[in-house]
């Protein structure tokens, strides 16, 4: 008797994979890096903590991104975990065509990295770039955390699950 993982009523595994990843409520995060002057920046939700010693961090960027060879070229870059007030800044840095808005559009400082760091951030790691891991279409971006800073510590997050972007409810 041979067994199958798959029938034909079950989707390819590529297709199973990113049903079941949507179901993963993740924070979402601005990622911003500066090269002579010239902010860049994206938004991501595949960021996680590595470990506290040494605090250290990844972020998976696309290779076809941007940020990808920005961060390559200047070492560092900032994550800027984003409040639920921060929203309208994701359409901005989803979009290409908006780029030239992304930094004139809210409230900024600049890290000492240089990346800009947005003021409706509910925390921000400055990041040292320490090895990036090539993955297929990806780059696993490990940034060794230099600096915390907690521009807006008591707001709500900026949640994305589903296909959606979501916020916590007071209990």
């Amino acid at each position: 008797m041979r067994l199958s993982s798959e029938t034909s009523q079950t989707p390819p595994i590529a297709d199973a994979y990113r049903g079941g990843m949507r179901l993963l409520a993740a924070g979402v995060c601005l990622i911003t890096a500066s090269c002579d002057s010239e902010p860049g920046g994206m938004i991501a939700t595949a960021v996680t903590s590595v470990s506290a010693e040494p605090p250290t961090l990844l972020v998976c960027i696309n290779r076809s991104a941007s940020m990808f060879t920005l961060i390559q070229q200047t070492g560092s870059f900032c994550v800027s975990v984003l409040t639920r007030e921060a929203l309208p800044l994701v359409d901005l840095f989803s979009h290409s065509a908006r780029r030239a808005e992304r930094f004139r559009t809210g409230e900024w400082t600049t890290a000492t990295n240089g990346a800009p760091v947005c003021a409706e951030a509910l925390v921000a790691f400055e990041c040292r770039l320490a090895q990036i891991v090539d993955w297929h279409s990806h780059g696993i971006f490990l940034g060794e955390v230099t600096a915390v800073s907690h521009p807006r510590p008591d707001a709500a997050p900026l949640l994305y699950m589903d296909r959606r972007f979501r916020h916590l409810s007071q209990a």
